[in-house]
């Protein structure tokens, strides 16, 4: 799967049902392009299209449970392989990477944030 279909399921994971053009900005592709990827996951199974509940004309792409599921396990695989690489750090470099981990985790959240206010 492409960081770009892996990216656009956390999105809609995280904020709910999107249109298709509002995926395409807050991932920086233009929107044929995720008109097709949104068509790739969605035969897939792991995203569906559906009608806008206050406007039939809208149609908003939502995560399925499979993609949910596929989510989880991608994160719970790159947990455990990074757990197993952080393992066999010696003590200096964990204690660098324990130090770091405050501001990777300040410079994520940003990330998200400014995402989530992008239109």
């Amino acid at each position: 799967m492409s960081l770009t279909a892996a990216a656009t399921m956390a999105t809609l994971e995280r904020t709910g049902p999107r249109r298709i053009t509002d995926l395409a900005a807050l991932e920086g592709v233009t929107q044929p392009s995720m008109t097709a990827l949104v068509g790739t996951l969605e035969r897939s199974g792991f995203v569906e299209r559906r009608r806008a509940a206050t406007d039939q004309r809208v149609v908003l792409v939502s995560l399925t449970p499979a993609g949910a599921g596929y989510l989880r396990a991608v994160r719970r695989s790159g947990a455990e392989g990074f757990a197993r690489l952080i393992d066999k750090l010696p003590p200096d470099d964990l204690g660098a990477v324990a130090r770091a981990a405050p501001a990777l985790a300040a410079m994520v959240d940003r990330h998200d944030r400014d995402r989530e206010l992008a239109p």
